[in-house]
Order: structure tokens, then sequence, then C-alpha cells
């Protein structure tokens, strides 16, 4: 099979480089800021080039191998909408959205692909940053396509809704489709937990799979600068708890026989998840080890785009520059 090269930018922990790799995408060359993430890159593709930098300071003149790739894409921080850019300090997620057209008219790939939050594709907040990528993306002479995806459908045990941007030059972008669904039944969260909580031989596991009958919310990695890991707000909290999940914190262990976690003071009958799950419901695959700390983990794994996202879009993209 025709194999294609890409830059790939904001890469966190990796999911959507993963994704496209399976899709056919080589990585010539992948940043990000986070030192830890740039591990976790480093340790499970020792042969990818891999630099601890801020896209905003990156220069592809000192990087020749950048130029004239198929692809560039970005996993970027969720962009807010101006009001609230407004009320930031820097607007760093629109800061680096910009620096990513920037980049593509510098290195001009084939194909630009861009994962963001939903409202990005058709929220009336989001006109403005719609407008200006609009009009870098028509003066490189490339066609574009947005949409929204939910990970759900291509086989990710998550409600997680993602918007997209795929801009390729003529005469590929003609030839572009977004991606249809990969699976007819979406993955429960029991299902995709069931053999991890019964691992310590949970007499329960069974019981608590059937109860955990449904998707997953959305995993969110949070804050950078405070917090600890923890799945979300209280509502998110309570759709976890009608699935027997305690959403407050992580577990250091999933249950023993009888069902305690050791690392679980609250007192709850229901159970925590561990790093591992939580990186299970992200749709890593086992092998893929996140380096650090539990909470820089989980971080990790939150902020990441899912693999079978990012496998989906590449066929997708791939199919179109093969085409």
């Amino acid at each position: 099979m025709e194999r294609f090269t890409s830059v790939d930018v904001c890469s966190g922990a990796g999911g959507l480089a993963l994704g496209l790799e399976q899709a056919g995408f080589d990585p010539v060359l992948l940043l990000d800021k986070n030192k830890q993430a740039c591990e976790t890159l480093r340790r499970n593709r020792p042969s990818w080039t891999v630099l601890d930098v801020d896209l905003l300071d990156f220069d592809p003149v000192d990087h020749q191998e950048s130029y004239d790739v198929d692809l560039l894409s970005a996993g970027l921080p969720r962009v807010k909408s101006s009001a609230t850019t407004k009320r930031v300090e820097t607007g760093q997620e629109l800061r680096l959205l910009k620096a990513t057209i920037y980049l593509a008219h510098a290195i001009r790939p084939r194909a630009l692909l861009i994962e963001n939050v939903p409202d990005l594709v058709d929220g009336a907040a989001f006109e403005e940053v719609r407008d200006f990528v609009r009009g870098e993306l028509v003066h490189l002479d490339y066609g574009f396509h947005w949409f929204i995806v939910n990970a759900a459908d291509y086989g990710v045990p998550q409600d997680r809704r993602q918007g997209v941007l795929v801009a390729l030059e003529e005469p590929f972008a003609g030839r572009f489709r977004a991606p249809e669904a990969t699976v007819d039944d979406h993955v429960t969260v029991g299902e995709a937990l069931r053999a991890s909580m019964s691992e310590r031989g949970w007499t329960g596991a069974e019981e608590w799979a059937r109860q955990a009958n449904r998707v997953a919310p959305t995993l969110v990695g949070g804050s950078e600068n405070r917090g600890g890991a923890d799945l979300g707000p209280s509502g998110t909290k309570k759709a976890w708890a009608r699935m027997g999940v305690n959403a407050a914190s992580l577990s250091n262990e999933v249950p023993g026989p009888d069902g305690t976690q050791e690392s679980d003071n609250s007192g709850s009958p229901l159970k925590k998840i561990t790093v591992e799950q939580a990186a299970l419901l992200q749709s890593f695959p086992k092998d893929w080890e996140i380096t650090g700390k539990k909470t820089g983990r989980y971080r990790q794994i939150g902020h990441a785009s899912p693999p079978p996202v990012g496998e989906a879009l590449g066929r997708a993209i791939a199919h179109a520059l093969r085409h």
C-alpha cells in the first residue's frame, strides 16, 4: 500500500498521529511543548522525530524535512469563542490555530487536518475564526471541508463530538468525502472495561458491566495548571454514577475479589476507574504507554484525539490523495 508523509503538531500523547499511522501516514516530524507528552511519543515510537517545542516558536526553515509533505495534522487545544477569548489573558488556543494555518503557508502540504471543538464548524460565536481560516485557505488555493464526527461512531466507547477541518489541494479536494461510521452498534463502557475490571478476580465485574451499558461521557483532560484527575463536572459525574462509576478521582488499581480498591477511601459503593482504563475508553491500544505521574498521564489521555477517529479521517484523506 502506498504510504504518505506527515507533520503532526500539538501531538500530545499521539492519539491522532497513531490513528494516521494506521491509515498510512508516516510522520517526518512531531512537536509538542509538553515535555511529558514528548516522552510518551518517544517511548512508544523511538523511530519518530519528536521536538519538544511550542508551535508558536517553530520555524520550518530549521527543519527542511517538514516541507512538501502530504499532510499537516493538528489536534489543537480547544479553541474558545471570540467572546470568551477576550476574557482570557492570551487567547493561546486561537493563536495556535492561526499558527497552524500559517505553517500550511510555509510547508504547503497536499492536505491539512485540524481537529477541535464541534462549534468551530458551525457555531455563530466562531464565525470570525472561520472567516480567517476560509480566507487563508482560499488564498492558498485549497478546497476545504468542515464537518463534525462523534468518536462513538468509530468504535470508541465515548460520546465525543469533534469538529474537523480537512483542506486539500486541487484536484484532491473534490475527491474527499468525510468518513462514514465504522460500527453499527456503539461500544459501551461495560464492554470496553469488563475484562480489566475482573483482572484481580472481582466477582461483581459482570454485573457492573451490565450496568455500564452506554458510552462514556466525553473524557476531559482539564487545565494543565490546576485540579486533579477527575472525570468532569458535576453533571458528567452523575452520568458516570448511573454506570456504577465514581468519577471524583481515579483509582490506582482495579477492584480486588471482594470489590475493594485499596486507594479509594471515599466509602462509595461506586467503582473508580484507573488511568489505564481511561486510556482504553479513549481507544489507545493496551501496549501504548502513557508516561508520567497519574494526573499528568490522565491529562494526556483526556486531551488526546481517539486513534480510531484519526484512522478514519486518515483513510478518507489517503483515498482522496490516491485517486
